[in-house]
């Protein structure tokens, strides 16, 4: 009850909420990548490639899609999907 009557409390409180709000959005990354990571993982076992091998060969091939997009893209759009892995598995 002292937060809203006393300036002292609220100002701790409202300085320690900045703290981890400022925390919690860097959290917030990587929490994303360990989503995105087994989805792209579990994709791409459909075609018979490990997930280390398909990014390799992503950089090797040059494709700038990061792993946000290959995600919507496994989950929503899956025969795009299967384009960039096939174009990642040509010689």
């Amino acid at each position: 009850m002292t937060k809203s009557k006393l300036y002292r409390v609220a100002h701790e409180a409202f300085m320690h909420a900045g703290q981890y709000a400022l925390r919690h959005r860097r959290q917030r990354h990587s929490q994303f990548r360990r989503l995105w990571i087994p989805r792209i993982k579990a994709a791409v076992a459909q075609y018979g490639l490990k997930y280390s091998t398909f990014m390799g060969d992503l950089k090797k091939k040059d494709v700038k899609l990061n792993r946000k997009v290959l995600s919507e893209l496994a989950v929503n759009d899956p025969k795009v999907f299967e384009e960039v892995v096939n174009f990642t598995k040509s010689k």
